[in-house]
């Protein structure tokens, strides 16, 4: 996909089929999942290549995807924490803590996202 857009999308690659929200813009993204009890699902931010926890209510699995969507690094993080950027990571894929190890999602693992128009 050349352009990213907001909106809901589904993430191919993993044990199941996820269904995931595109965080493309800068608002989207600066906001993320501030202010939230919890998601269904994951939030996709693009671009970004690290991420931090500060304000948040609940803790995440974050998984660092490179340009190709090949996950990275998978991380569980508490609030408040700040992570590591990685370098050759394009993509952050945020979920509620243990969603990622349900899902099957190690590094080595490529995904494909697809926009889901129809939602």
């Amino acid at each position: 996909m050349a352009r990213w857009e907001n909106g809901p999308g589904i993430l191919h690659g993993a044990a199941t089929d996820i269904p995931v929200e595109i965080a493309a813009s800068y608002r989207a993204r600066t906001r993320g999942l501030l202010g939230r009890d919890g998601i269904e699902g994951a939030l996709l931010l693009t671009p970004a290549s690290g991420i931090h926890t500060f304000r948040m209510r609940f803790a995440l699995d974050i998984a660092y995807l490179s340009r190709d969507f090949t996950v990275l690094a998978v991380r569980t993080m508490r609030p408040g924490r700040l992570g590591v950027p990685r370098p050759r990571a394009r993509h952050v894929l945020e979920a509620e803590a243990g969603a990622m190890a349900r899902w099957g999602l190690r590094p080595g693992l490529h995904l494909t996202v697809v926009p889901d128009n129809t939602r």
